[in-house]
Order: C-alpha cells, then structure tokens, then sequence
C-alpha cells in the first residue's frame, strides 16, 4: 500500500486532498508544514495556530495520523530570502511558485522520502497523469550501465475547474517533483469540493479560502515590504517627456502595470497613470498615461531565464501557448530556445505589463509543459 504524505494547510482544498486519499485506501498521513510563524511581528494576520489547529481536526475526523513538520529555516532561506532580493533589485518575484519547488515539492518532499512516504500530496487544482510509451532512466541507475530500472513519465494538466486551476503555480517543476507529486482535488470544481467536505463532517468545510502570500498569511505586500526591504526614495518621471511629476518612497512597492497607489493625480480627464517602468540609476518610478502607447507597457517579445521542463525539453522553435501570469488566460506564442536555458518569445498579441521577475508557465493545450522567469 502506498504511504502518502498530506500537507494539510487548515484549508478546506488540502483537506479534501487527504480525505480522498484515505478513501481511496492509501497509508496517508498529514502534516502541517511550519513555515512562518510572523516571528518579526510583521503588519498582518499570520493565523498559523488558527490553520494547525483545522488541519489537525480534521486529521482526528478522517482518522489520520498528524505531524507538524518545522521548515522555517528552510523557508526563510528559499522563499522569503528570495522575495526580498528580488524586490530589492527591482524584480517582481513570485513566492508561491518558488514556494512549491523549493519547499512543498523540494525539502517537504525531501522530509517525506526520509520517513519512508512513497509521495506528497497537495491541495493544487492540478492533475498529473502518466505518459504512454516514453519511460525514463531512473536518476539512480542512468549512466551505470543498468538499463532495465525504467520510470514512467509524468505530465501535469490544467485542474478542471478552471476557474480555481494552480496548474500555473507548478511550471517550475521538474519530472522527478511531478512522479512523486499526488493532486487528489484536480478532476473537482470548487464547489464539488465543498460538498464532499460538508458531506464527510470536515469542520473547516466551509472556511474562507486564503488570500495572502504563501504560508505567510494574510499579509499585505507592500506592509511585508516595508518591514525588511529599507525605502530609498526616487523620482517620479513622466515616460514620454521626463519630467518628473513627483516622488516616491521606493521602487520595490511598484510594478510594471500597475494602476492603484502611485500618488499621482493626472490631471487630465479620464485619463489615469499607470507604472511602465523603473531606472536603477537613479531609483526613477517610469509612469505614463494608460494606454496602447504607453512606453514600455505592451510589448511583442519578451525573453525568459532558467528555463525548466516537466518533459522532453523544447529544443526547436514552434508556436505553442503560455499565460503570462496566474489569472490570465493561455495565449498563442512563438517559442525559440537558445543557449543558457534562455528563449525568446514573440507574442501574436501584444502583452500588456510583462515585469522582469514574473514567471512564465509554458502548456501545449491543456498540458503544462514548464516554465521559465522573465528576464
């Protein structure tokens, strides 16, 4: 029988995850992964007790062994670290995807196999089925002459609500993540969900799903910000003159796109500023009235970094579909890969707001093929 470990958030998704997977009569056992407990007393609500305490009742109602697992460090150093240099060099970082390589599906998954868990299992709106006919080398025999210890290859696919899909929060994970990876919850809608919660006696079956940062909480970005990344305030400049227009108290509050908080009134009617840019030279906020031209807002090509694939790599150029951030919908692009695990990418429609940092989920239809982080 196989031993499945859970990562229980308190949430009613990852819930289901473990009540579906004892149902189906796997040896599974939860665990609340410790992540951050707002130790610095950061601005925000951090309800990691709140989510222990849901997440092992629901473990006593399913009837499951429960653990929390302390990964704080880990976090710190993989996540949080990597959020912070980012915004300090004026990136747009994504935590929750580096969340899940780096910890759920990285030193989580590590924990597991160490305590003999076969996989790891999630809460994504995702679904991973195996391929047909293209069995890999074990990364334990390849290379040492053994050619008859294979491993099936996995795909990961859209979740079938696609209004709740996480398929793109996955994009930078790898083959070996994805065969030892488990979505229970990927074939349901939401609601489907909440029923099967309700209908098995789960006491978080009608929690609020959450909204902030990954394992953080209900943290706003710019309060996160403001209490580890020092303010180095800057111009305001007007893109299409270079006038500046006023000041601001640090690039790593802005992205490219937005609309909301820049402190500048525009004066003109029906016309509204919007960030589509920044000048590390001298820390300048690059804004411009909204529209098609816009410097620096829309754009037709955009190049991507650190290149990963679930499967075979893409080696040729070819059109397939990718989405440029979470809620976006897939669009046609033509991709090149070059050296370096490096691609350039030509859109066949503008793009609007692509910020350095972000990342970029590759699909062919509804297959996720990978993913990449714009340069």
């Amino acid at each position: 029988m196989e031993r499945i470990l859970v990562a229980m958030s308190g949430g009613v998704d990852s819930s289901v995850a473990a009540l579906l997977l004892k149902q189906q009569g796997f040896d599974v056992v939860g665990a609340y992964m410790k992540n951050w407990i707002n130790e610095d007393h950061v601005i925000g609500h951090c309800p990691w007790r709140q989510d222990i305490d849901d997440a092992r009742a629901v473990a006593e109602r399913i009837g499951l062994e429960f653990r929390v697992v302390n990964l704080m460090r880990d976090y710190r150093r993989l996540v949080v670290d990597y959020l912070l240099d980012g915004y300090q060099r004026g990136l747009t970082p994504n935590p929750d995807v580096m969340c899940n390589r780096e910890v759920k599906f990285g030193v989580f998954r590590a924990y597991a196999k160490a305590e003999g868990f076969a996989a790891v299992a999630t809460g994504h709106y995702a679904r991973r089925v195996e391929d047909t006919g293209r069995p890999s080398m074990s990364s334990s025999t390849a290379g040492a002459g053994i050619g008859t210890d294979v491993l099936p290859t996995y795909s990961l696919l859209e979740g079938a609500d696609k209004n709740k899909d996480q398929s793109y929060f996955l994009a930078l994970l790898n083959q070996e993540q994805v065969r030892d990876a488990r979505f229970p919850i990927g074939h349901l809608t939401k609601p489907e969900l909440r029923q099967l919660a309700r209908d098995a006696g789960l006491p978080n079956a009608g929690k609020k799903d959450s909204q902030g940062i990954c394992f953080i909480g209900e943290v706003k970005m710019a309060d996160f910000l403001r209490a580890y990344v020092p303010e180095q305030p800057g111009p305001v400049v007007r893109a299409t003159d270079g006038v500046e227009i006023g000041r601001h108290r640090g690039l790593h509050y802005y992205t490219i796109g937005q609309r909301k908080g820049i402190g500048i009134p525009s004066n003109t009617d029906f016309k509204n500023y919007v960030v589509v840019g920044k000048r590390a030279a001298d820390h300048a906020l690059l804004v411009a009235f909204e529209g098609p031209d816009a410097p620096g807002l829309w754009t037709n090509e955009a190049r991507v970094h650190s290149l990963g694939f679930i499967g075979t790599p893409l080696t040729r150029p070819g059109r397939i579909e990718c989405r440029v951030r979470y809620r976006d919908p897939r669009v046609p692009v033509d991709f090149t890969p070059e050296c370096g695990g490096t691609a350039l990418l030509r859109f066949a429609q503008p793009q609007r707001a692509l910020a350095a940092g972000q990342v970029l989920a590759l699909y062919d239809g509804e297959k996720l093929l990978g993913g990449g982080i714009f340069a």
